[in-house]
């Protein structure tokens, strides 16, 4: 079946698309509605960004299943210290409590986004509030490439899965905006759960080779990704025979074949997270169809500088 919302993402000739990671976070609070509206702004209208449930059911937009301690600070300014609570432990309304716009230096995670700047009054936002935002008619071209996290703890849980993808569809159906959302996950049998609950919108399938390093601070996806050992090149295969219409791999396991393959079967290739210049300019060679980095604007100017437009119809 070929899907509307896979076309905002797909490449073509000198174009490239651009996606905001977690809104952009190398410049401002991640998953935070002042990203999200920075990353429009700036004329990069795909955003990828991280939903998690509360104990309340809330699809809300936040990475780790727990608070993370190194940007979440308390009603005192204090960034967290001991035990993270989980997500899913507090409601939607406790976790509003809390501060995440500002980073703690400090912190291996805090260190590695020097640049990102330092807000008060940022909170968790829900999926609500960012359907809201592009839901104006100003944002008509803006579409969302919604990460369901899965839960380590109740991956095998079908009845969990089930109820996630549920109450995530709830609030996109609502909004009108089922036509402008891509359902996007590491954990594959979530992603199997979206497509029997979402027959009309396309799944992205977000991978990992085992041998990479995970990222400091933030929640591993090795635990709920499919081991690939030894089969990269089979990956685009794999993605297309379980339903997928985008490929999303981590930068570093894309080749010319396994991106000529996915091409070959019609997958679009969005590859994740890209920020330094040199791999930014990899990604160009290899004629991916998107970028998602966490520096938009890096990409951009890489972009222009190389010939290539981020939005059809624009150079």
């Amino acid at each position: 079946m070929a899907f509307q919302q896979v076309e905002a993402f797909r490449g073509g000739e000198n174009l490239i698309r651009v996606v905001g990671h977690r809104g952009a976070r190398g410049v401002l609070p991640e998953n935070s509605m002042v990203g999200f509206d920075f990353s429009l702004s700036i004329g990069v209208p795909l955003l990828e960004f991280d939903v998690v449930l509360t104990a309340d059911d809330v699809p809300v937009i936040t990475h780790n299943h727990r608070l993370h301690s190194a940007s979440f600070r308390d009603s005192n300014g204090v960034f967290l210290t001991g035990e993270e609570p989980k997500v899913s432990s507090l409601t939607y309304e406790q976790i509003r409590q809390f501060d995440i716009g500002r980073l703690d230096g400090q912190s291996a995670y805090g260190q590695r986004f020097p640049d990102q700047a330092q807000m008060d009054d940022v909170h968790v936002p829900k999926l609500l509030d960012l359907l809201d935002l592009v839901d104006d008619p100003k944002h008509s071209d803006a579409h969302l490439m919604l990460e369901l996290k899965s839960d380590p703890d109740l991956a095998h849980d079908a009845l969990y899965r089930e109820n996630f993808v549920r109450r995530v569809l709830r609030d996109v159906r609502g909004k009108g905006l089922s036509s402008r959302a891509v359902l996007h996950s590491f954990d594959w049998n979530l992603l199997a759960e979206c497509q029997r609950q979402a027959s009309d919108m396309p799944s992205s399938y977000l991978t990992q080779l085992p041998e990479n390093a995970d990222d400091v601070g933030e929640d591993s996806s090795k635990s709920v990704c499919p081991d690939f050992r030894g089969r990269r090149d089979e990956i685009p295969d794999l993605v297309k025979q379980a339903g997928g219409s985008l490929w999303c791999p981590y930068f570093a396991d894309v080749t010319p074949e396994n991106v000529t393959r996915a091409k070959e079967l019609g997958l679009c290739v969005v590859v994740w997270t890209v920020n330094e210049h040199e791999d930014i300019g990899k990604m160009i060679d290899l004629g991916v169809d998107a970028i998602v980095s966490d520096y938009p604007g890096r990409v951009q100017r890489q972009l222009s500088e190389s010939g290539f437009g981020w939005r059809a119809g624009h150079r």
